[in-house]
């Protein structure tokens, strides 16, 4: 039913002024103003991330927002080490769990079984992950 249907994901945020310095300046993407009603109507704009290949993600305000408990948006990187370290740079803080999901110094969860991982959260409290892969 849905196959041929155009479909993009979207989060939620409490601060959109800060999304938009958050996902433009720290994470350098491409952001675009997202009308969120039909012309004319009286809703706030949200904003649009423009991805590689073309994906798109809606981002939107919600003034009783609560954060995601999970990861909403993963990044693919060719090295984790740099890019981590370009963040932390760029006052990004990541992570640290112990446990299952334990992180070293510098957050980034490493088995042998899986790809290194490190989580770090939006201003809104919202978690976001960088996953190596070298193929990147």
């Amino acid at each position: 039913m849905f196959k041929d249907a155009q479909a993009f994901s979207g989060f939620a945020v409490d601060d959109l002024g800060r999304a938009r310095e958050f996902y433009g300046r720290t994470l350098g993407l491409e952001l675009a103003d997202a009308p969120l009603g039909v012309k004319g109507a009286d809703l706030p704009s949200g904003l649009e991330l423009h991805l590689a290949g073309g994906a798109k993600i809606l981002i939107y305000p919600k003034p009783d927002h609560t954060p995601a408990t999970f990861t909403i948006l993963n990044f693919i990187v060719a090295d984790i080490e740099r890019a981590v370290d370009e963040l932390v740079k760029r006052g990004v803080r990541f992570e640290r769990y112990e446990g299952a999901l334990k992180t070293d110094a510098k957050g980034i969860h490493r088995r042998p079984e899986i790809r290194p991982v490190a989580w770090f959260k939006d201003p809104a409290g919202n978690i976001l992950s960088l996953i190596e892969d070298t193929a990147a």
